[in-house]
């Protein structure tokens, strides 16, 4: 049921990480105001939407709008719906939600040699970045609170893969995408918030994972 879609291919190789952070500038407009961005290598579309906690037999096509409205609908239930694409044999996740932010998904998604790499925004100013590889989450922050790491004492630590990155006020979420683009090696095209991808509903966190606290730690 995967569309024809507009390819992403790296271009990291090339481009400069100042070319890289340009080309997400989208990601900092005031709309959307709330995503969360997953890449998973090394997992089909089925599996990450098992792992998300969907019925890849209940998939439709949606775009990102339609889903905000669907969603919208239900505001006053835990009604999420995931939207996946496979591009360059990585698997796609867009939400207008956050479950791709939760480290037992993570955990999950990338579990059996995988790798997961998910950028996520809320509606009240909030961030994240984390990363996890074979089933292990081995980075997770929030790019605004290390947007002054130089200046602190003494500088919090970052992981590996984030090593180098400065993270700016009025380019926090493009700089997240370029350290996706930079890590998982797939570009994100804002095109596919409009495209008709393959949708399905989740079920919620509290199913998932009941009273468990150790869900949402890393």
């Amino acid at each position: 049921m995967t569309p024809d879609v507009p390819r992403g291919s790296w271009r990291g190789g090339a481009a400069s990480w100042e070319d890289l952070v340009a080309r997400y500038a989208w990601a900092d407009a005031d709309e959307p105001d709330a995503y969360t961005f997953s890449v998973i290598a090394g997992k089909t579309e089925n599996e990450v939407i098992r792992a998300f906690g969907g019925d890849p037999e209940a998939s439709r096509l949606m775009t990102f709008a339609e889903t905000v409205e669907e969603q919208a609908a239900h505001l006053c239930e835990d009604y999420e719906l995931l939207r996946v694409l496979t591009v360059d044999r990585r698997v796609i996740a867009i939400e207008w939600g956050y479950h791709g932010s939760i480290p037992e998904i993570d955990r999950r998604t990338s579990s059996d040699g995988g790798e997961f790499f998910s950028v996520y925004r809320g509606v009240n100013a909030r961030y994240q970045v984390m990363h996890a590889l074979d089933g292990h989450v081995d980075g997770m922050f929030d790019p605004f609170e290390l947007e002054d790491a130089a200046w602190m004492e003494p500088e919090p630590e970052v992981p590996t893969w984030a090593e180098g990155v400065a993270f700016h006020m009025e380019t926090l979420c493009a700089e997240s995408f370029a350290l996706m683009e930079r890590t998982m090696g797939v570009t994100i095209d804002p095109g596919w918030m409009d495209t008709a991808l393959r949708a399905v509903l989740l079920t919620s966190p509290s199913e998932l994972f009941g009273q468990s606290e150790a869900a949402w730690l890393p």
